[in-house]
């Protein structure tokens, strides 16, 4: 059975689209078929992710009942599944939001794994892809303000009666500066699925027009991604080989 996740959080820069990509990516690691839709219709980011800035068909002309589904999907060369958003301040108009429930339930049969990258805050562009979730995924940061933000993020979802099946903390320094993980966990009341430090190689995959899972499988952050999906599916995480263990040790991962 095919399910939904919304990427969401309660205000942007925290990570959200990087996580939306990377545990995409991740998923597919697993031959899972995976969709990442960018739900972010003003401010839409996942097309720049992969390299594909511009496309003939976006998300955008699915709502606006210009184009079928299937026809704003693009697939990566690892396998994974995109549908951009335009970036186009033109293609914003004549939009029907009404028209994302009837797009994926399509999407629910073309592939197992959805993956919506929702606009980040609490406003109605976030709603829309909560609305349309199985389980909502909160992105946060280790620090008061972010944690607030994703609290309210939280009590939005379960007021709109969704399962939120738990929150991805990013950006981890692992200084004194930030909020210790029980307390994350005890001010939001869901589990914490995974904690992904703060890492150059992402910022390095994002100038690479790629996931971090492609760019630098073996990083700390992309080894995070791999955990989070992993739990997400039941499964075992993939092991370090022998070669990659001793790399590690000497500091060269």
């Amino acid at each position: 059975m095919a399910k939904v996740y919304t990427i969401t959080s309660g205000k942007g820069g925290v990570g959200k689209t990087t996580t939306a990509v990377n545990l995409g990516a991740a998923l597919n690691k697993f031959n899972e078929d995976v969709v990442i839709v960018d739900a972010n219709l003003t401010t839409p980011n996942i097309g720049l992710y992969f390299g594909a800035p511009l496309v003939p068909v976006s998300f955008n002309h699915v709502l606006q009942n210009k184009a079928k589904i299937e026809e704003a999907i693009y697939e990566h060369g690892s396998g994974t599944k995109i549908i951009p958003c335009s970036l186009s301040l033109k293609d914003l108009k004549k939009i029907d939001t009404k028209l994302i429930k009837g797009a994926t339930k399509e999407l629910r049969g073309i592939s197992k794994n959805i993956i919506f990258d929702s606009a980040a805050g609490l406003g109605d562009e976030a709603k829309l892809s909560m609305d349309v979730a199985d389980e909502v995924i909160v992105v946060t940061n280790p620090n008061i303000l972010s944690v607030t933000d994703s609290l309210k993020a939280i009590k939005l979802a379960e007021e709109m009666k969704k399962n939120v099946k738990g929150v991805i903390v990013t950006r981890v320094k692992g200084d004194k500066t930030e909020m210790s993980l029980q307390s994350i966990k005890d001010m939001l009341e869901v589990p914490i699925l995974g904690v992904v430090p703060e890492d150059i190689h992402i910022s390095e995959s994002l100038v690479k027009k790629d996931a971090v899972i492609h760019t630098k499988p073996r990083s700390k952050s992309s080894e995070a991604y791999m955990d989070i999906a992993a739990k997400l599916l039941g499964k075992k995480k993939i092991p370090l080989s022998l070669g990659e263990r001793f790399l590690r040790a000497l500091g060269l991962r």
